[in-house]
C-alpha cells in the first residue's frame, strides 16, 4: 500500500494518491491531471477511484476531466446531487483498492455531503482518514459555506458537524492517521496548524474542536466566532465543481496565446479585460501597463485572485516573466479564471519599444518613512485581522486587502498616503488596486512591517 499527500502551497491544498496492488485512488484531485497520470503510470496501476470529500469552494476539482481520461468512477458522499454521472455512497460503504479497502462515513456539517474516507489496510486494521473540510489539523470546516437561505443557518450546521465528529471520527484509534484537505492559510478555517499530517491521537489533544469535555453549545459558539467572510469566488468554484467546467487544455491553449503590444492593448480596450500583472513586486513598481493590477506568482496568487477579482467570467490579459505563461494560466485555472486571452508577448520591455505608455509605483524604504511618519502622514495597514491586531503602527487605519473595495472612499484625495502589509507584496498589490481606481497618491513602504520593526519605528 502506497500514500501519498501531492500538496501545493498557494492553495494550501492536500489532494492524494493511493495504490494497492495495481489499483490507485486518487482523492481530491486539482484541475490539471498530469501529475495523477504520471504518479500511477509509474507504479503501472490503473486508476479505479476518484473519490471527492465534497463540493468544494476555494478551488476547481480535476474530477472531471481524471475520470474521463481514466474511466475511473467518481465518488461523493450522500446528498452530493452533481450534474453529471457519479456513484453516491451510502454510509459506511465499502470500495475494494487492490488489497486495501476504503469506507466512505458520511461526516455532514462543513456541507451537507461532507464525507470522510477511512482507509484501513490489508488486515483490515483502519490506517488513516481522509477528512476533507470536516477536520482540519487544529481546526474544523468553517459551517457558513453551505446555507440555503432560512433553511439551515452556520449555527444548524456547526451542530451537525459537533455530531459528526463525535459519531464518526473521534471513536477511532488514536493511531489512525489524519489527511486533511488544507493546511494553515486556506480560507476554509480559522486556526489551521502548519504541519500537514498529523494522528488523530495527537489532534484529541491539540484541537480545540476535539475536545471532549465539550458541549454541543459551546462547540457551535467556538466554531462560528469570529469567521470572516468567505471570498466572493467561492459560490462559483462550487457551481463548478458541481455542474462542470471547460476542458483543462482548452484552457491553456487559449491562455497561452502570445499578443504583440498593439494586439495586446486592442483586446484590452475591446473585451474589457483586466490586465493582470504577475510578475515580481519590484519590477511592477519600476514599470508597469496604467491601470494594471498586480498579483504576483511568487506569492499567494490563486487565492489572492479569486479574493480580489472575484467574478471567474472576467477577462484576464497577462503579463508574465518569460517561460511563466502555462504556470500563470494553470494556477488561474484551479480557482475557476479560465477566461484567459493570452499574454503580453515580449513582456514590459515590448511594451517599453512599442511607445506604449508606463506607470510606476512610489516607493520608499523603511527608514525613509520612519523619517515621514514625524509629519502626520496617513497610513493604512492592509494586513488582515489577526495580523492588525498583533502589532501596528499607532497612527494606522485598517483597510484590510482582502476587503479593500469597502475601504476606497477612506483614502484621501489629496497627499501622499502611505501602504504596508507583512513584507511588501500584499501592498503592492493595494496600490495598484487603488492606482486602478484613479487614486494615484498612494506609497507602498517597501520590506512592509517586518523592515518597519528593524527601522526602529514604535509599534503598539
Amino acid at each position: 500500500m502506497k500514500v501519498e499527500q501531492i500538496y501545493t502551497g498557494c492553495l494550501s491544498q492536500g489532494a492524494y494518491y493511493i495504490e494497492s496492488a495495481g489499483e490507485a485512488a486518487i482523492i481530491d484531485p486539482l484541475r490539471e491531471t498530469k501529475p495523477y497520470l504520471e504518479r500511477a503510470a509509474r507504479d503501472n496501476a490503473k486508476i479505479k477511484y476518484i473519490f471527492e470529500t465534497h463540493f468544494h469552494a476555494d478551488f476547481v476539482s480535476g474530477h472531471l476531466s481524471l475520470s474521463q481520461q481514466t474511466g475511473a468512477p467518481i465518488v461523493y458522499g450522500p446528498h452530493a446531487n452533481p450534474a453529471f454521472d457519479a456513484i453516491l455512497a451510502k454510509d459506511e460503504e465499502v470500495y475494494k483498492l487492490g488489497k486495501v479497502t476504503i469506507t466512505a462515513l458520511h461526516t455532514p456539517g462543513h456541507t451537507m455531503e461532507s464525507t470522510t474516507y477511512l482507509l484501513k489496510d490489508e488486515n483490515g486494521k483502519d490506517y488513516a482518514i481522509f477528512s476533507g473540510d470536516t477536520l482540519f489539523l487544529g481546526d474544523v470546516g468553517r459551517p457558513d459555506l453551505a446555507q440555503k437561505g432560512n433553511e439551515i443557518t452556520q449555527e444548524d450546521l456547526a451542530g451537525i458537524l459537533f455530531d459528526s465528529l463525535r459519531n464518526k471520527i473521534m471513536p477511532l484509534a488514536d493511531d489512525v492517521i489524519v489527511y486533511p484537505a488544507h493546511g494553515a492559510g486556506s480560507a476554509c478555517g480559522k486556526n489551521m496548524m502548519k504541519e500537514t499530517v498529523d494522528t488523530l491521537g495527537n489532534q484529541k489533544k491539540m484541537n480545540y474542536a476535539l475536545r471532549a469535555d465539550m458541549t454541543r453549545e459551546e462547540f457551535i459558539k467556538e466554531v462560528t466566532d469570529g469567521l470572516a467572510p468567505p471570498p466572493l469566488y467561492f459560490p462559483m468554484n462550487v457551481k463548478m465543481n458541481r455542474e462542470g467546467y471547460t476542458a483543462f487544455d482548452d484552457v491553456i491553449a487559449q491562455g497561452t496565446t502570445p499578443l504583440d503590444p498593439e494586439a495586446f492593448e486592442r483586446m484590452a480596450n475591446e473585451t474589457s479585460a483586466v490586465v493582470l500583472d504577475v510578475r515580481n513586486q519590484i519590477d511592477f513598481i519600476d514599470g508597469h501597463i496604467p491601470r494594471s493590477i498586480f498579483i504576483g506568482l511568487d506569492g499567494g496568487f490563486a487565492p489572492w485572485v479569486g479574493a480580489l477579482l472575484a467574478d471567474v467570467e472576467q477577462k484576464i490579459l497577462l503579463v508574465v516573466p518569460q517561460g511563466r505563461e502555462e504556470e500563470a494560466v494553470t494556477r488561474l485555472s484551479r480557482v475557476g479564471f479560465d477566461r484567459t486571452l493570452g499574454y503580453l508577448q515580449g513582456g514590459i520591455d515590448a511594451w517599453k519599444e512599442a511607445g506604449k505608455e508606463i506607470d510606476t509605483l512610489d516607493s520608499v524604504d523603511a527608514e525613509t518613512f520612519k523619517k515621514k511618519l514625524e509629519n502626520n502622514i496617513p497610513v493604512f495597514d492592509v494586513r488582515n485581522d489577526g495580523e492588525y491586531a498583533n502589532g501596528r503602527i499607532s497612527c494606522a487605519a485598517h483597510a484590510p486587502l482582502g476587503f479593500l473595495n469597502e475601504y476606497v472612499s477612506a483614502f484621501p484625495d489629496n497627499g501622499k498616503c502611505y501602504l504596508y502589509c507583512a513584507g511588501g507584496y500584499r501592498s503592492v498589490i493595494a496600490a495598484s488596486i487603488l492606482k486602478s481606481r484613479g487614486i494615484h497618491n498612494v506609497v507602498n513602504v517597501a520590506g512592509g512591517f517586518a523592515a518597519i520593526k528593524n527601522a526602529g519605528i514604535p509599534v503598539s
